[in-house]
């Protein structure tokens, strides 16, 4: 997944946050087309047994300066799948007690080669959008007493049907089922032993792949490509 995605508040994503038990009228999140890494952006967690919007900064880890706080110098929009058991890893702790997902219209992705890009893509769901598993910390200012939220997506190995797309990994696309929303939410699961396969690559809907000239433009370019999600 290429630090990008498309966050467009519209009638799909909407049905998402009804079936997430959101208020989206009183909770509104961020309505935006273009989300770009280290933007705020809005993520659904669980808070004093609570589901909410709250807005975060898309890099997990953040640096204290004298009057907040701002990205690290480590890169952390994303966080690999090999890393989540490593202990004193970036996303070890959160992915035990701080899960959250981004409900989103889509996102994109960008070969590159030879640190060029060679093509670049914007993937959307056949209809709806699409849960995506993250992660998210607190940061606590001690000089000015700011909380601040960190959020990143989390990120699998390339699916061999993406794999022409991106050839390096894709983002964890969470099966909208009731059961494994709660439970992924749930701050009091910690033992992610039952959320192994989710960490296997996996597309649980149909997707539309459209090429675009750039992520910031986004004109496409050629014919659509359908993505047919995998068997159950």
């Amino acid at each position: 997944m290429c630090g990008r995605f498309n966050a467009t508040f519209d009638s799909g994503v909407k049905k998402l946050y009804t079936r997430l038990n959101i208020n989206k009228v009183i909770d509104k999140p961020i309505d935006k087309r273009f989300v770009k890494a280290a933007d705020v952006v809005s993520i659904v967690r669980s808070r004093n047994e609570s589901r909410v919007v709250e807005n975060a900064i898309w890099w997990l880890l953040l640096e204290q300066s004298d009057n907040g706080f701002k990205p690290s110098k480590y890169t952390s929009f994303n966080t690999r799948y090999d890393k989540l058991n490593t202990p004193r890893s970036a996303g070890y702790h959160a992915f035990r007690h701080s899960r959250c997902i981004f409900a989103v219209k889509g996102f994109g992705e960008t070969e590159f080669k030879n640190k060029k890009p060679v093509h670049y893509y914007d993937m959307h769901a056949e209809s709806g959008g699409l849960l995506l598993g993250g992660l998210c910390r607190d940061w606590l200012h001690p000089h000015t007493g700011e909380v601040k939220t960190s959020c990143s997506i989390i990120t699998l190995p390339a699916h061999d049907k993406l794999k022409h797309i991106h050839s390096k990994a894709m983002p964890l696309i969470l099966p909208q089922e009731d059961n494994l929303v709660n439970d992924w939410l749930n701050t009091e699961i910690t033992n992610v032993e039952s959320f192994h396969d989710l960490l296997i690559p996996r597309i649980p809907q149909n997707l539309l792949a459209q090429p675009i000239d750039k992520p910031l433009t986004h004109l496409a370019l050629g014919e659509v490509e359908f993505i047919v999600k995998d068997a159950i």
